[in-house]
């Protein structure tokens, strides 16, 4: 694994939690961002690949992404976060335990053809052929599944290792089809490729050793996590509204758990403050606007915990 030299001779590293994050790339920049609001403080001097937490006993260590499943499951770091295809591409799901999927570095992993060879409409059309890919042993079990075949080692189809440039593999031909991630599909698109079949849906998951050594912290930062996570899903929503329809508002914005519900001075009224998902706010204040809510406000949440 070159370039994932962890410098354990540090004096003050052994009685810290060891977080994984990647080094670099759109996954490093928004672990980053997490970690930020998640009240971690540490300071990254540069070509450094560990950096002492200021306020927590953590080291972070800043490996490839490729990388980081293994030393979780190994217990060389304690918690790590990566994608679930490196997870499955490196068989270690059994080893490790995934504490939460993050919602970001959403992809597929998909089998693609040329858009132009009409003769493959799906991934069972491509049995037997060539197929090249950085992710070898999702695609042999993927392909053994399409073979019925147990031993993804015994199947027909020939799967060859490149480590980038995937995209390029069947325009040189050097294959019939490729797997690869996909996650806006322009350069599937550029390439002249379609996809045919999707392997594994992904995204970035947090991950720790089923024996880590700081379970308690673990715990901590998953909570805070989880309550980052919270707080870029829902805003809070309030409201006046007549006691006689509070429980048709509540049907229509329900909360995570339930609303908090406050009398008001004037008589047969209450306040209502409740969560609401981004992603159905403007549906929800028209509802309740038309059951008789005013004074409808939103707020945004900057942090939160269960």
């Amino acid at each position: 694994m070159a370039g994932a030299y962890i410098n354990t001779s540090l004096p003050d590293v052994s009685d810290r939690m060891l977080f994984a994050v990647p080094k670099k790339g759109r996954l490093y920049d928004q672990c980053v961002g997490l970690l930020s609001d998640i009240g971690i403080e540490f300071n990254r001097k540069p070509r450094h690949d560990i950096a002492l937490v200021s306020n927590m006993p953590i080291a972070l260590v800043f490996l490839p992404a490729a990388d980081i499943a293994t030393y979780v499951a190994k217990g060389n770091v304690d918690v790590g976060v990566t994608g679930l295809d490196i997870i499955r591409e490196s068989q270690t799901e059994h080893d490790v335990a995934e504490l939460l999927r993050l919602g970001f570095g959403r992809c597929k992993l998909q089998v693609q053809t040329p858009q132009a060879n009409t003769q493959v409409a799906s991934a069972q059309d491509l049995v037997g052929k060539r197929i090249v890919t950085s992710f070898i042993n999702l695609t042999r079990q993927r392909f053994a599944e399409l073979e019925g075949v147990a031993d993804p080692a015994q199947i027909k189809t020939q799967v060859r290792f490149v480590s980038g440039s995937v995209e390029a593999a069947c325009g040189l031909g050097l294959a019939d089809g490729i797997v690869d991630l996909v996650e806006s599909g322009d350069t599937m698109r550029a390439a002249g490729l379609h996809a045919i079949d999707t392997v594994l849906e992904t995204e970035s998951v947090l991950i720790t050793n089923k024996h880590a050594r700081f379970p308690r912290l673990a715990a901590t930062i998953k909570q805070r996590v989880e309550g980052i996570l919270a707080a870029r899903r829902y805003v809070l929503c309030q409201y006046n509204i007549r006691r006689s329809a509070l429980e048709s508002a509540c049907r229509i914005a329900p909360g995570r758990q339930a609303p908090t519900v406050t009398p008001l001075e004037q008589d047969g009224w209450v306040a209502v403050s409740v969560m609401v998902e981004k992603r159905a706010l403007a549906d929800k204040m028209d509802a309740l606007r038309d059951i008789g809510a005013t004074d409808i406000l939103v707020l945004q949440i900057v942090n939160a915990r269960a």
